[in-house]
């Protein structure tokens, strides 16, 4: 390989036909004389645009036609044009760069082409693991060169993550290694299951318990997972009017007014809030907003007045404390009874974090989209961050996650996108430069992810993600049988 050209960020290469080079990986460029070496990662390939390559294709072009006779080539010519020919150009961003022996961000250095000297980087040469980091490894798969990828669990410690892919690439799967990793370290987890995918995280793949069955506890609405006006507190339950059932502020201080009246007359439950809107003197505007709130809320049979049948999230998130996963099944749940769940958990999160009962947790959302509402995206990275909430949003439409989100985002986890504008919000994500994004995601394999932010150090790498001993939950069911499609002559 050959120091070609530079262009701000961008190195080119020229690699020849006997030097195996892919896609995503790390190049150093060392330069002999000054002893500093340019770390360069490949994110493209082409043809070298040699010039007079197109008239030698066209004159070695014979059509369908062959003509009789022996080519005479005692210097062998041919062969170094065919090689000429195969030879390409690698098109590769500045990662980082090396001085006296220290890795460096920045890459000011620019080598002597005469003397550069241009080789591979392995995985473990960049990522460098501080002091006192052993016992705190995730792996998450293997690279192209057939090494583990092994980073440090305390990089998503405190940070914001995306998980995205288009349908079937294995989002799920790499949301289920990081909470699995993450429990078997110590954390508390919530998830917010959508679609029932989480529910056999306690279970291997032939659905006998597995070694985290006792840290998996799934809390299914109206089934194990009641609670009681006690249980909520009036601020939680005035979020979900307000912000999950759209209560006006009139509606709002009249309800207070009604709350603390019960609350005096120790009769705090939902028969005796209905009977107290119906016979509360207030406006019949106002009542009539109360009632449709009420029986949105009894329908939605998540509320009890009986206390034997409650579940206590507090108790639940005790459990949870020293490694273990509260999964919200929300698989059958109207768009409305989520929002009511969503908001509970998240108030219930938000109050025992405020009042030190919690240390920190981890939340994993399922297409959040569906069920947080608009201002909740800068609630949760900004706000509940600082109390102790570090989210990992999951979504195949990264275009519903706002482009402010993506600038703040500490790791992103990118499996395949062929359409330009699923990738065009991705690629404005402040860790990394557009057009790394754009030309590696959409040339991705199945269950093969595109890994940036602090996990590994931000320096771009593509991983194989590893596989897991869990129940596969949340697969397309299907009507036909499988179609095995075989290439015929």
């Amino acid at each position: 390989m050959r120091l070609y050209k530079k262009e701000g960020a961008t190195v080119q290469i020229i690699s020849f036909p006997n030097e195996q080079v892919r896609k995503g990986d790390y190049l150093a460029i060392e330069d002999s004389k000054h002893g500093d070496n340019l770390i360069v990662q490949v994110i493209d390939m082409e043809y070298a645009n040699i010039p007079g390559i197109l008239e030698e294709l066209l004159r070695n072009y014979d059509g369908d036609s062959s003509i009789a006779g022996e080519d005479v080539d005692p210097f062998d010519v041919a062969a170094h044009i065919r090689y000429i020919q195969d030879a390409r150009l690698l098109i590769c961003k500045i990662r980082a760069s090396t001085h006296n022996g220290k890795l460096i961000p920045a890459g000011s250095h620019l080598p002597a082409r005469s003397y550069a000297r241009i080789r591979s980087v392995s995985v473990n040469e960049l990522l460098t693991r501080p002091d006192g980091a052993e016992g705190y490894e995730i792996r998450l798969g293997e690279t192209a060169e057939k090494t583990h990828l092994d980073v440090d669990v305390r990089a998503l410690d405190g940070a914001l993550n995306i998980i995205t892919g288009k349908k079937g690439t294995g989002k799920s799967h790499i949301a289920k290694l990081l909470v699995l990793s993450l429990i078997s370290h110590g954390a508390p987890v919530v998830i917010f299951d959508l679609n029932g995918e989480y529910i056999g995280l306690g279970q291997d793949t032939e659905g006998k318990p597995n070694e985290f069955s006792s840290k998996i506890h799934v809390l299914t609405p109206r089934q194990n997972f009641k609670v009681t006006l006690e249980q909520v507190k009036i601020h939680v339950l005035l979020n979900i009017l307000v912000n999950a059932l759209h209560l006006p502020g009139t509606s709002a201080r009249e309800f207070r007014r009604i709350w603390h009246s019960l609350e005096q007359n120790g009769t705090l439950t939902m028969g005796e809030l209905g009977e107290a809107i119906k016979n509360w003197r207030c406006n019949q505007h106002v009542r009539d907003a109360l009632f449709s709130r009420y029986y949105t809320l009894l329908n939605s049979r998540l509320f009890t007045d009986n206390p034997a049948l409650a579940t206590s999230l507090e108790n639940a998130l005790d459990r949870a404390r020293s490694g273990g996963a509260i999964v919200l099944n929300l698989r059958n749940e109207s768009t409305t009874n989520r929002h009511i769940v969503v908001e509970y958990v998240l108030g219930k999160l938000v109050e025992l974090l405020t009042t030190r009962r919690l240390r920190a947790i981890f939340l994993f959302a399922e297409e959040a989209h569906l069920y947080l509402r608009e201002t909740y995206w800068d609630d949760i990275v900004t706000r509940m961050r600082h109390f102790g909430v570090f989210t990992t949003f999951i979504t195949n439409q990264p275009d519903t996650i706002r482009e402010n989100i993506y600038r703040q985002v500490d790791n992103l986890f990118v499996l395949n996108f062929t359409n330009e504008h699923d990738i065009d919000p991705i690629s404005r994500a402040a860790r990394v430069d557009a057009h790394t994004v754009k030309s590696i995601v959409r040339d991705l394999l199945p269950h093969h992810c595109l890994v940036l932010g602090k996990v590994v150090n931000d320096f771009p790498m593509i991983v194989k993600i590893k596989s897991l001993d869990v129940q596969a939950m949340g697969q397309t069911r299907l009507f036909f049988p499988v179609r095995i499609c075989a290439l015929t002559p």
